[in-house]
């Protein structure tokens, strides 16, 4: 591979932006493509389809075959709430391949004992995000039903586009929400990615039910988000 591709493919992953290397199995040349690129035409639609299932593939193309290797960065889900839906949300999410955070700055609920195995932080969320900050590939799910500790967090998740935004409450509760976080600064249409209430709609009642049901919305928003390759 030629050096400055390999370093500046190092930097895409090292920033955590995801990449595609294409390569033309016709005449060996190599070519990266960015998840922020566009790319037309069936090309485009294979390179989307790639970045939304990371998976590296060979393909055919108008005549042309093609390897499409995949750099995606492990996808990471941050809740905001060691609460009952976390206990069951966090195992749940980590065998479905996500990097798992947990972040409640009360530490009576915050403890090793209740989060066996768990990257669990027990600061206030601004905190805890400004040494670790999100990014486009981590999901959030504020759960802890306290603005004091959810709305920072979901400010923080909307500014930098994280491909997920979740938050427990009901539609009266998110209504008051909005009205927070339009006070505070947020606009209309980024307000409007704010999955509220939280998770799919299967008539959940029980905290693990209500952790499928948000487990379930993540997965479907990181793999069918929009990709600019399309």
């Amino acid at each position: 591979m030629d050096p400055q591709l390999l370093k500046q493919l190092n930097g895409e992953r090292a920033a955590r932006r995801a990449a595609v290397l294409l390569t033309d199995l016709d005449d060996g040349r190599n070519r990266l493509i960015k998840e922020s690129e566009p790319v037309d035409g069936p090309l485009g639609e294979a390179v989307a389809a790639a970045f939304r299932s990371g998976k590296s593939a060979a393909l055919e193309i108008e005549g042309r075959r093609y390897f499409l290797n995949v750099h995606v960065p492990p996808a990471r889900l941050v809740i905001i709430g060691a609460v009952h839906i976390s206990q069951a949300l966090a195992p749940m999410a980590m065998l479905a391949g996500f990097d798992v955070r947990i972040i409640d700055p009360r530490t009576a609920f915050a403890t090793a004992e209740r989060f066996p195995g768990i990257d669990l932080v027990a600061e206030w969320p601004d905190e805890a995000l400004a040494r670790k900050p999100l990014d486009a590939y981590t999901g959030l799910a504020a759960v802890t039903h306290d603005p004091k500790i959810d709305d920072g967090a979901l400010r923080a998740a909307l500014d930098v586009g994280c491909f997920y935004v979740g938050a427990l409450g009901s539609r009266k509760t998110h209504g008051r929400r909005l009205e927070r976080l339009l006070e505070a600064g947020v606009k209309e249409d980024a307000l409007a990615r704010i999955a509220a209430p939280i998770g799919l709609d299967i008539g959940a009642a029980s905290p693990a039910e209500i952790a499928v049901a948000i487990l379930a919305e993540l997965v479907a928003a990181l793999r069918k988000r929009a990709v600019a390759a399309s």
